[in-house]
């Protein structure tokens, strides 16, 4: 007998081929050539990085749909099938309610896909007042059809917008003077994790949307989404500063700097003359 036939085989294995990652540009066209042909689907458009031409390898995908009343649920099932055909759906997380009337989103990540490319869908009713597409906040939506043309590139409700500024103004001020002092208070019980959670929460987040209103008065409301592109490098490099507590002594200096920082900022702000510029 063959002495070789004892020794143990050494045995290669070929290493398994990962799937080919989706790109956005695969995802975005499937949806179009399923969608499309649907005659309860009237338009498919794509928001945030892409209407302001800022996508890059990190960006996900702001998907809009306007599908008739009745056909919400519809959209959302013929969509996920759409997406399954390119990949399985690892996860999906549906918003249980929307501030705006009409408006039904989701979220799909999938497995096949980069993990930042994430799938934020809004399916929109027909008859839903706001569509988000007033170019002075959303920018230019990029439109990969619009078979209908019943829906329409609105412009701004300059009277609404000022109304709502206003209220939004004086609740931001009741709401920093009624609670600010929060933050104080969990610093003198020595609760360092419960201030400067209040800290951010209350006097950052007040701080920064005094800050859009001085900068970009359009984007008020828009918290911390496109602040690097929208504020002075010296105003971010100061946020910057205050974000930062090493500890508690750091995040009384830092709580004392922002709220006078906050309460100069919104004496600053001229509210004739933004309801100007505004008008204009």
């Amino acid at each position: 007998m063959d002495s070789r036939t004892n020794q143990k085989r050494k045995v290669h294995f070929l290493p398994l081929k990962s799937p080919e990652k989706v790109t956005r540009e695969e995802i975005i066209q499937t949806l179009t050539k399923t969608l499309k042909p649907l005659d309860y689907v009237h338009a498919f458009y794509e928001g945030g990085a892409a209407a302001f031409n800022r996508v890059d390898e990190w960006s996900d995908i702001d998907a809009y749909i306007v599908v008739d009343d009745d056909k919400v649920n519809e959209t959302f099932a013929i969509v996920e099938k759409t997406l399954e055909s390119l990949s399985p759906i690892a996860l999906k997380y549906e918003v249980p309610q929307t501030p705006w009337e009409g408006l039904y989103q989701a979220f799909y990540k999938l497995e096949n896909a980069s993990e930042y490319l994430i799938i934020d869908l809004a399916i929109l009713k027909l008859s839903s007042p706001d569509k988000l597409l007033e170019p002075e906040i959303h920018n230019n939506a990029v439109f990969y059809f619009n078979k209908t043309n019943k829906v329409t590139i609105p412009k701004l409700n300059k009277e609404k917008f000022v109304k709502e500024l206003k209220r939004n103004i004086e609740k931001r001020k009741i709401r920093f003077h009624m609670f600010n002092n929060f933050v104080q208070k969990e610093i003198n019980r020595g609760n360092f994790l419960e201030a400067v959670d209040l800290y951010y929460s209350l006097t950052l987040a007040s701080l920064v949307e005094a800050l859009r209103m001085k900068h970009n008065i359009l984007h008020y409301n828009f918290k911390m989404r496109y602040l690097y592109y929208e504020l002075p490098l010296e105003t971010i490099k100061k946020l910057e500063q205050l974000y930062t507590i090493k500890n508690i002594k750091d995040l009384q200096k830092k709580y004392d700097e922002a709220a006078e920082l906050f309460k100069k900022v919104m004496s600053e702000i001229n509210l004739k003359a933004i309801e100007q510029q505004i008008q204009t």
